[in-house]
């Protein structure tokens, strides 16, 4: 489901749509040459802002920087953009996550 406006009775849709809990976390994330930040993620899906975006539908390839007790580790996702909602100064997108990997950085 795509939506660009937030209304009570899409987010409530979208709660119930989701079969996994989100974590909400700050963590880098880069796309090609954009650096952002995520807002939450789980395993089968992520959100993040980043200053410019592609469109809803397209694939992407992403990693997200993670510290972890055994070091830092990166995140290699492939995915696809499910949403994209204009922020004040960038963009912000959810992707579904398709493929990952978690390797040692």
């Amino acid at each position: 489901m795509t939506m660009n406006k937030e209304t009570p009775e899409g987010e409530f849709r979208r709660q119930e749509e989701r079969r996994v809990e989100r974590v909400k976390r700050a963590l880098p994330v880069k796309l090609g040459r954009n650096i952002g930040l995520t807002r939450d993620i789980s395993n089968s899906g992520i959100f993040f802002e980043l200053q410019s975006s592609d469109g809803v539908g397209i694939p992407v390839s992403f990693s997200v920087e993670l510290e972890t007790p055994a070091g830092k580790m990166t995140l290699r996702c492939e995915g696809e953009i499910v949403r994209i909602e204009p922020r004040d100064e960038s963009m912000g997108l959810a992707v579904k996550i398709t493929n990952s990997v978690l390797l040692q950085a």
